[in-house]
């Protein structure tokens, strides 16, 4: 979403301090969405899985670090916003991240993984 709203408002013409506006609030807002969206993931790895699938399981690993990065982003975010480029690092960590959850088995789906 967010690849697609901002360039859209630059080509619609809006100002450009408007659209970064608009980027430096909505990125933050889809992180925080990210991190939720992990903790309900986790939520469910655990339940099917159990505990001990966090640590030993890629997918809880990676489920662990993208929350790390969500939360490192978030904190980043609130004591040095003027760091451009650790903020754009940690968003592109966790869209790297989020693609290799994407192409894990699900869980529980031993059958699916043979």
């Amino acid at each position: 979403m967010h690849f697609v709203v901002i360039p859209t408002l630059e080509r619609v013409g809006l100002a450009p301090l408007l659209v970064e506006e608009v980027s430096r609030s909505l990125t933050p807002l889809l992180v925080a969405f990210t991190a939720f969206c992990v903790l309900v993931q986790g939520v469910v790895l655990v339940q099917i899985e159990g505990v001990r699938s966090l640590q030993r399981d890629s997918r809880g690993q990676l489920l662990i670090a993208v929350l790390a990065m969500s939360v490192v982003f978030m904190l980043v975010n609130q004591v040095q916003p003027g760091a451009m480029r650790w903020l754009a690092f940690n968003y592109l960590v966790l869209a790297f991240c989020g693609a290799l959850l994407v192409i894990q088995p699900v869980p529980g789906d031993k059958a699916r993984a043979r």
